[in-house]
C-alpha cells in the first residue's frame, strides 16, 4: 500500500505541480500583453430552412446585434453566459436587460458563479425584476460523489421572444469584443423555439438546488414547444445531471461519414483516443482533415497536453494549424460542403463528457460554403506545423509532454 501511495503521488502529483508552476509562470509572462490584429469576415446570413442563420466572427459586430435584439424585445429575454465581466461591455448588457425590465418585458438571466469568482460582487447585483439564477461554483450537495452534478455551465445563449436566438463560443466582455477570434451565430424560425426550450430546461432542471442560494424567480419557467421540426437545424445538448453527451456522438457521426474534407476549429484540444482514432482514420482514407487551433491559448497546460496527440495525427496525414497573434475561441467544424456546426463544446472531455454544452448543427450547403471561406480566412493567419518541424522538436519538451499526459482525463 505505502508502495501503491507513492506511485499515485508520483504519476499524478508530479503533473499536477508542474501544471500549477507553468500556469504562474505563463500569467506573469503574459501581463500587460495584447493580442494584435487579426482577419475577420463580416457577418453574412442565409436562408436555412424556415429561418436564417447569421454568423459572425467578431465580437463587436456580434455584441452590437445582441443589444439591438434585447433593444427590441417586447415579451421575453433569456440570456446565459458562461463567463459575464463586469467592464464597459458587460455593463452595457446588463443597463440594456434592466431597460427592458422598465418596458415590461421578463428577463430571466443564467450564469455559471464558479466562472464569474473575480467579477465584482457589486455588479452582480441585479435590478428587481431581473430573474436571475447563479449556477453554484459547488452543486453536488451531500452528493459528493454523483461525478453527474460537477458539470460547469458553459453554455451562450441568447433568446429574444419568438423571434431571434443566438448562439456559439462569445462569452461576454470587453476583451472578447476585439482581441478573440470567436464564431457565433443568430437564427431565426423555428430553431429558436429550440434555444428557448434548452434554457428553459436547464432552468428548471437546477432552480431548485439554488434556491437557497439566492436565485430569485424561483418558479418554474413554462414555455410552449416548438409549432414544428427543422429537418436543416437540429440542437444537440450535454446534460450532465442526466448522462446525456450527444455532442461527442454528432461529431464522430460526421467525421466517420466524411468523405472530402473535415476543417475543425477548436479553443481546446483534448480529445479521447476513439476520437483521435476517427480523425486518424478519415484521413488515412483520403479526406483532407485541418485542424485549426490557437498557437499559443489562455491555459498553457492545455496547450501543452493538446502537443501529446500531434505525432500520431502528423502520422496519419492530418495537418495541424495554429492560429498566431490573438486566441481564437471558436468552436466550430464543417464536412463534405454541406454539414456544419457551430457551438459552446470544445473538443476536449470537460466539454464532450463534463460540462452543459449547447452546439447547432446545420445541414445546409450555403452555410456550409461560408464556413469554409471562414476557415480559410482563419488559415491564411495560421502557421502549419510540419511533421519534420515537430520531430525535430528540443527533448525537454518530449518530456514535458509525457509528464503531463496522466492530466489528460481532468481536461
Amino acid at each position: 500500500m505505502r508502495f501503491l501511495r507513492r506511485l499515485l503521488l508520483v504519476v499524478f502529483g508530479v503533473p499536477i505541480m508542474l501544471a500549477v508552476v507553468m500556469s504562474l509562470v505563463d500569467a506573469y509572462r503574459s501581463r500587460g500583453k495584447r493580442a494584435k490584429p487579426f482577419p475577420v469576415t463580416p457577418p453574412r446570413t442565409n436562408d436555412v430552412g424556415d429561418g436564417t442563420v447569421t454568423t459572425y466572427t467578431f465580437g463587436s459586430d456580434l455584441y452590437a446585434d445582441m443589444i439591438a435584439a434585447i433593444d427590441g424585445a417586447k415579451k421575453q429575454i433569456f440570456l446565459e453566459t458562461y463567463i459575464w465581466k463586469g467592464d464597459e461591455v458587460g455593463q452595457r448588457f446588463k443597463q440594456a436587460l434592466a431597460e427592458a425590465v422598465t418596458r415590461g418585458v421578463e428577463v430571466y438571466c443564467i450564469y455559471d458563479e464558479l466562472a464569474n469568482l473575480v467579477v465584482p460582487k457589486r455588479f452582480k447585483r441585479f435590478p428587481e425584476g431581473v430573474q436571475v439564477l447563479r449556477y453554484p461554483m459547488y452543486s453536488a450537495g451531500w452528493r459528493f460523489f454523483d461525478l453527474s452534478r460537477y458539470g460547469r455551465d458553459h453554455r451562450k445563449i441568447l433568446v429574444v421572444d419568438e423571434t431571434v436566438a443566438f448562439v456559439g463560443g462569445y462569452n461576454i466582455g470587453t476583451a472578447y469584443a476585439t482581441e478573440w477570434r470567436d464564431t457565433h451565430v443568430r437564427i431565426t424560425g423555428t430553431g429558436v423555439w429550440d434555444l428557448r426550450r434548452a434554457f428553459a430546461d436547464f432552468w428548471n432542471l437546477n432552480r431548485r438546488r439554488t434556491h437557497r442560494r439566492g436565485t430569485r424567480g424561483q418558479g418554474p419557467l413554462l414555455i410552449e414547444t416548438a409549432p414544428s421540426w427543422d429537418p436543416d437545424l437540429r440542437f444537440h445538448r450535454n446534460v450532465p445531471r442526466l448522462w446525456m453527451f450527444p455532442i461527442r456522438s454528432m461529431y464522430l457521426e460526421a467525421i466517420n461519414r466524411a468523405s472530402r474534407n473535415i476543417y475543425l476549429t477548436t479553443a481546446y484540444f483534448v480529445p479521447d483516443e476513439d476520437f483521435v482514432d476517427a480523425l486518424k482514420a478519415a484521413a488515412e482514407r483520403g479526406v483532407d482533415v485541418r485542424i485549426l487551433l490557437p498557437l499559443k491559448s489562455n491555459h498553457v497546460v492545455v496547450d501543452w497536453i493538446s502537443r501529446g496527440y500531434f505525432s500520431q495525427l502528423l502520422g496519419s496525414g492530418v495537418r495541424i494549424l495554429r492560429f498566431k497573434d490573438a486566441m481564437i475561441h471558436a468552436k466550430t467544424a464543417t464536412v463534405d460542403g454541406l454539414w456544419s456546426t457551430v457551438g459552446t463544446a470544445n473538443i476536449d472531455r470537460l466539454s464532450l463528457t463534463g460540462n452543459y454544452e449547447i452546439n447547432l448543427e446545420i445541414f445546409d450547403r450555403d452555410v456550409a460554403k461560408q464556413m469554409e471561406e471562414i476557415f480559410s480566412r482563419d488559415e491564411s493567419n495560421a502557421l502549419e506545423l510540419t511533421s519534420a518541424e515537430w520531430a525535430a522538436r528540443d527533448i525537454h519538451r518530449k518530456f514535458t509532454e509525457l509528464v503531463l499526459t496522466p492530466l489528460r482525463p481532468l481536461l
